[in-house]
């Protein structure tokens, strides 16, 4: 089976599931990762640890606040884990678990399709804005 027909059958599988997101592990999860920090943070973690600061400047168009929810999220979904120093302030790192690790090649695979296509993706948007 080709991967449209195999993704075809996936989303009967989801609409005989009444999209409850509850039921549904593709929606519940791309609810959470598929925003628009999670990924990039997830990316950036994926080379090594990291401290807050060294997040913020890795991604500086997050606020802080964005930053420390969108890690919040991560952390309980266990897919970042958070290790706090006891040192005066306080030192935390972020790291990822291994279920974030192994989030790596799917996210890999989306990142290089991604680069791989964004021109035409640019074209087909500004075709449209001409013929609108």
């Amino acid at each position: 089976m080709d991967a449209h027909t195999a993704l075809g059958a996936k989303f009967e599988d989801w609409l005989a599931m009444g999209f409850d997101d509850r039921r549904c592990p593709v929606r519940n999860l791309l609810d959470q990762i598929g925003d628009r920090w999670s990924m990039l943070l997830l990316s950036a973690l994926a080379a090594g640890p990291r401290r807050f600061s060294a997040l913020a400047r890795a991604v500086p168009d997050i606020s802080k606040r964005m930053l420390t929810q969108t890690l919040r999220t991560l952390e309980a979904d266990g897919f970042v884990h958070r290790d706090v120093q006891p040192t005066v302030p306080p030192s935390v790192t972020y790291s990822l678990t291994p279920l974030g690790q192994s989030f790596a090649a799917p996210l890999l695979g989306l990142v290089e399709w991604a680069e791989a296509n964004f021109a035409a993706v640019l074209e087909a948007r500004a075709r449209t804005a001409q013929a609108a």
